[in-house]
């Protein structure tokens, strides 16, 4: 049987990851970013108890300005319920999604968003914008912020570090 958490893993609800141990699977996913070269940001998404998507930030392999984190787990999430509608779902993000991710999220329905480090410049959520919060917008998405937010930030701190060096 797979581990919990990893690929392949169907685990029952009572096996579902609490925040802190699906932050530290996003985590794993923003550190495969940084060996990429990619900024690190993961993402995971859980629904019904389980892991369903994994993913990390990809725009520079992928040469695709859209392939966040976040965009790219909902996107395997998607297909993984064969559903665009991600009713139920949790989205864990090492990083505060920007603008594009936070309209993603509202277009997928996502029940609930979890993210560790705070974006100050381009923060959707609560940092710079507050998309999620615009009451024009047909859906609402709970959030809970700060999970782990010193190890994820820490991650990114050191991965702009050693590009400046």
């Amino acid at each position: 049987m797979p581990a919990p958490g990893g690929p392949g893993y169907r685990g029952r609800v009572d096996d579902q990851p609490d925040d802190e141990t699906a932050l530290g699977l996003a985590l794993e996913e923003a550190r495969k970013a940084a060996a990429a070269g990619e900024v690190p940001v993961g993402a995971v998404v859980v629904h019904d108890g389980r892991v369903i998507a994994r993913s990390h930030n990809a725009p520079l392999a992928q040469r695709d300005p859209t392939a966040h984190a976040e965009i790219l787990a909902l996107r395997a999430a998607a297909r993984a319920l064969d559903n665009y509608r991600l009713a139920g779902a949790t989205l864990y993000a090492t990083l505060e999604p920007c603008v594009m991710c936070c309209g993603a999220l509202v277009q997928a329905r996502v029940d609930r968003l979890v993210y560790g480090a705070a974006d100050p410049k381009a923060g959707g959520v609560v940092s710079r914008y507050r998309i999620l919060d615009d009451r024009r917008l047909n859906h609402r998405i709970a959030v809970t912020a700060g999970i782990r937010a010193e190890e994820c930030g820490a991650l990114l701190t050191e991965f702009f570090r050693a590009r400046r060096a």
